[in-house]
């Protein structure tokens, strides 16, 4: 599987392929390098993204390294995606309770839940372009789609569609942020399971889900799934 095929988000839609085109660009070419970087960042998440912003406004010279998809979770499968879930919820449960507010809606009132996750990847496409490959570039940071391994103390290598480059640096920041882990027990891998990283690719409701982990993505998907009628 290519690195392009591996970095698809489903839905394949025209929402997603906009996506991808910003943050992971089928026809990127890496960059050849041209001498020593002041600093190279590993990962283009919230922090790696930063890291080589603000870098490179200072007047560094900065490379940054992202093997899937610029922007990291916050953009991709967190708080983009869960805020836009989060505001069609908070409109169904609002409805729901408009009598309190002294406004009669007809009960036969209903929704649609691919309607709901085709605006949230709508607007996730949209704010992309803040973390797009062309962007940074723009900002002045050379931009390496691949994938990233240490060769020296001030070497590395990325792996990329258009070819291998070595990178030497100064420094290294390491952004490469976090995977959910999928805990030991007992009948899950039989039964199928979602992370953050595909829950947000569904596009029918479920009519029952368990949320294991109740930090900031669980809570804010328990309540969301709840407000739509899924038993939680």
């Amino acid at each position: 599987m290519s690195a392009h095929e591996q970095s698809l988000v489903l839905p394949n839609d025209e929402y997603n392929q906009q996506l991808i085109a910003n943050v992971h660009p089928p026809d990127w070419v890496n960059p050849e390098p041209s001498g020593r970087y002041n600093i190279v960042v590993i990962g283009a998440g919230t922090a790696g993204l930063i890291t080589a912003v603000v870098a490179a406004s200072l007047g560094a010279k900065v490379a940054l390294i992202e093997k899937h998809l610029m922007g990291g979770d916050c953009l991709n499968v967190g708080c983009v995606p869960s805020k836009g879930v989060i505001r069609a919820a908070r409109a169904r449960a609002d409805l729901r309770r408009a009598k309190e507010f002294g406004l009669e809606i007809p009960a036969s009132v209903t929704y649609d839940f691919g309607a709901v996750m085709a605006r949230m990847r709508k607007l996730r496409a949209r704010i992309s372009q803040n973390d797009s490959a062309h962007r940074y570039a723009k900002l002045g940071v050379d931009i390496y789609i691949g994938n990233g391994h240490f060769v020296g103390n001030d070497r590395i290598q990325v792996a990329g569609p258009s070819g291998d480059r070595t990178l030497t640096f100064a420094k290294a920041a390491i952004c490469t942020g976090a995977r959910a882990s999928a805990p030991p027990m007992s009948g899950l891998q039989e039964a199928g399971y979602l992370t953050n990283e595909t829950v947000f690719s569904l596009t029918d409701l479920p009519q029952r889900i368990g949320v294991i982990g109740a930090g900031p993505i669980g809570c804010e998907l328990a309540q969301s799934f709840a407000r739509f009628g899924s038993q939680v």
